[in-house]
């Protein structure tokens, strides 16, 4: 008998330090989301801002230069999150709610997000920065959270860009609160990041780091902005050149003879006066410098978890939610008269907290270049975006295999081996990226999978080596264009030479419409661009 209690005594002690060690084990994920920003925007992916810390995380990671989002915030966020379609998590147009289904412009019950799942397999959740999604992040799974709900804010203070916004738009834990005066955006967000993972303490941890940089209004402190002084005189023509360089080089963007004519650009610089051509220039120096800083704050929360013996047992996926944005909200038609009572738009005072700036179509499209337009489009402009995996091992440092931030949740899942067993009606969408990377699959996804998407009527579908676009109000049928996949710059409209191969696409759209109830025509657009 005592002999007994005593193995019994060992049996529960290994059976602590077993646990003991599965819990040291786990992984640990952060996802840092940029907002806004355009593909070509980091140094690793063709850029001369000044970002060694995402470049480090490049160098020591993945890039995944073949990534795709949704074309706008909203939707990428809950698509992001839940691993599902916007439609299905309840967000099928941004800025728009109603009790269709699929429209109900909050984050819905029908799907669980990745802090809900993680919760089971003994993770701690923290989410500092944007959210957007509606309702509060502290009702979803977080267990710290300090989160502006709505879509966008300033900078520096409490001084709200949208007037139908509340005048409480940021929550802590689930608790209204007003910005602390002075402090600016992303040293904020990743300072209470900071902060919520040292108060985890002994648990694996998933960090949602969602900056509202380097989205409108362009504000940023001028030790930054200054860096690029003079950089941007040449016009946008050459900024692009030197970009497309680089990426070729880099091997990010393939050699190819058939690439956009983008002298419009060139064009379109010679025909500003002198003092256009000089905001021009300083629009696009606050908007670099505010990329220089998110780095900069990206490397403080690296030292930490270095300092802490946290990043090498730590996985980070750095991305932005969609494409450059090309929007101008000062003289936006809906918005713009509230934002000139309130905002200056002095070349003297842009990037201040008084200013509201924002980069414009030009920028954009220079951004984005060789791809077709820019954020709100379901084209590649909009909807490509720069992807960083760092803890995954990999042989390839780029990969131009095909992935969408739907692979995101089922591969922090698969790694962290939690079981996503909710609404059996709605099963992810995504793929885990885990049995490429470990080379004991071919693909990222099987050659018949589909990847649907669609927001106020633009859309796009892509099934193998062939993709259905449509990013023309109103939606109709006869708006579609096809392309092959290789034609990334989408230059190449076939619809009419292959009509079998898009009959068959679209028999996939009617599919893709029945089962998530979309709405066409669609009951709202906004006005963005």
């Amino acid at each position: 008998m005592r002999n007994l209690k005593k193995l019994t005594k060992i049996f529960f002690f290994l059976l602590l330090i077993s646990c003991s060690e599965s819990e040291i084990a786990k992984k640990n994920f952060i996802i840092i989301l940029a907002d806004d920003l355009g593909y070509s925007d980091l140094g690793s992916f063709g850029s001369e801002i000044n970002t060694p810390n995402i470049d480090m995380l490049a160098q020591e990671g993945v890039i995944m230069s073949n990534f795709h989002t949704s074309p706008l915030c909203a939707p990428s966020r809950a698509m992001l999150l839940s691993g599902n379609d916007n439609h299905i998590a309840g967000i099928g147009i941004q800025a728009f709610s109603s009790e269709n289904f699929g429209y109900e412009g909050k984050l819905s019950e029908r799907v669980k997000i990745i802090p809900e799942v993680l919760q089971k397999s003994g993770y701690k959740s923290f989410i500092s920065g944007k959210w957007h999604i509606g309702g509060d992040p502290y009702e979803r799974g977080f267990n710290n959270s300090y989160s502006l709900l709505p879509g966008a804010f300033t900078h520096y203070d409490n001084n709200k860009p949208i007037e139908a916004y509340p005048d409480s738009s940021f929550s802590q834990n689930g608790k209204r609160v007003l910005w602390p005066e002075g402090e600016y955006s992303t040293d904020f967000y990743t300072q209470k990041m900071i902060d919520f993972i040292k108060s985890n303490h002994d648990k694996p941890f998933f960090a949602y780091l969602s900056y509202t940089a380097p989205h409108w209004p362009l504000q940023v402190d001028k030790e930054f902005s200054d860096n690029y002084v003079g950089y941007y005189d040449s016009g946008y023509h050459k900024v692009l050149e030197k970009r497309l360089i680089n990426n070729i080089e880099k091997g990010i963007i393939p050699v190819s003879s058939n690439l956009p004519d983008a002298s419009y650009l060139s064009e379109n610089w010679k025909k500003l006066s002198v003092n256009e051509k000089k905001l021009e220039s300083k629009k696009m120096e606050i908007y670099a410098g505010m990329i220089e800083n998110m780095d900069l704050n990206i490397g403080k929360l690296i030292e930490y978890l270095k300092s802490e013996n946290l990043y090498d047992n730590t996985i980070i996926f750095f991305l932005s939610d969609n494409g450059a944005a090309a929007e101008d909200f000062y003289y936006n038609k809906t918005y713009g008269k509230y934002i000139r009572d309130k905002f200056s738009y002095d070349i003297n005072e842009i990037g201040s907290a008084k200013s509201f700036a924002s980069l414009g179509r030009n920028w954009a499209e220079t951004i984005s270049y060789p791809f077709r337009l820019y954020k709100g489009y379901t084209t590649s402009g909009g909807i490509r975006s720069p992807l960083i995996i760092k803890g995954i091992e990999s042989k390839s440092k780029i990969s131009n295999e095909f992935m969408t931030l739907l692979d995101i949740a089922p591969t922090i899942y698969d790694i962290s081996n939690s079981e996503y067993i909710y609404n059996k009606n709605y099963p992810l969408k995504g793929s885990s990226i885990l049995p490429f990377f470990e080379e004991f699959s071919e693909n990222i996804h099987s050659k018949d999978y589909v990847f649907s998407f669609e927001h106020s009527g633009k859309s796009i579908l892509r099934k193998g080596n062939w993709k259905i676009i449509n990013k023309t109000n109103p939606f109709t049928k006869e708006n579609f264009e096809l392309f092959h996949v290789s034609d990334f710059t989408e230059q190449n409209n076939l619809i009419n030479d292959f009509p079998n191969i898009f009959d068959s696409l679209y028999v996939e759209w009617n599919d893709f419409v029945l089962r998530n109830k979309v709405l066409l025509p669609t009951p709202y657009i906004d006005d963005l661009n």
